[in-house]
């Protein structure tokens, strides 16, 4: 879905459950920000490709934060391009991409629980962070993307402000949901308290469109509406 001049959504997954991944590209560069679940590079590849660019000229990879549906697709793209992919995370989730640590909502339950042919799905997805961001780093790429470091859904997630088109892409710091723009999801934060914190740094930007992973793009009134986010 185009929202701008190189700047393009790739709707991943069924209708029922789409996640919204971020594609901006210039001259130089074509990144992608975050991955879908496994199994989901030849989606990506289509949408990539629906957009006007070639799905082998991505160079770059931002992960807003490690849950399985963020980085499930990152490992098979690194390892499936023509081209040398550089991935960027910040620091506090390098760990969880390159394998180091188990994902912080894999408790030992839930792990058991899983089938064998999961656990080892798990095990395959782990990737090199070459480049770690940190909070309001400059990206100088398609017009400057900004790095927001906003902890509490997971220790590391950040979102991203797209200076030139005055966009943000939320990772899972905030929602869309029936058309409306909610904060983070309890069921699925680890620290919640943290991560309605964390929206306070957004209200800085000017906003004017919010890319939200689940839910998609809302527009009315951004800022205004970050904001009753925050006093509520």
């Amino acid at each position: 879905m185009k929202i701008a001049e190189g700047l393009d959504i790739l709707e991943l997954g069924s209708k029922e459950r789409r996640m919204n991944a971020t594609l901006i590209w210039d001259d130089k560069n074509v990144i992608l920000i975050d991955t879908g679940l496994p199994g989901q590079i030849e989606n990506i590849r289509e949408e990539v490709e629906k957009a006007g660019v070639s799905f082998d000229k991505i160079n770059k990879i931002i992960i807003t934060h490690h849950d399985l549906d963020h980085i499930g697709s990152l490992s098979s793209i690194v390892k499936n391009s023509k081209s040398e992919i550089e991935v960027l995370a910040h620091s506090g989730e390098r760990p969880y991409i390159e394998g180091d640590k188990i994902g912080i909502k894999i408790t030992p339950e839930r792990l058991s629980s899983m089938p064998d042919s999961m656990k080892e799905t798990i095990k395959q997805l782990k990737t090199k962070v070459n480049r770690v961001v940190k909070d309001e780093e400059n990206i100088p790429y398609c017009g400057g993307i900004e790095v927001i470091y906003t902890p509490g859904h997971t220790p590391g997630h950040i979102c991203l402000y797209l200076r030139k088109y005055k966009a943000l892409v939320t990772g899972d710091a905030m929602n869309v949901v029936n058309n409306e723009l909610i904060g983070p999801n309890p069921e699925y934060t680890f620290d919640m308290k943290q991560a309605i914190e964390s929206l306070k740094k957004l209200t800085k930007y000017d906003i004017e469109t919010v890319i939200c992973y689940h839910g998609g793009v809302f527009t009315k009134s951004s800022n205004e509406r970050i904001a009753k986010l925050i006093n509520s």
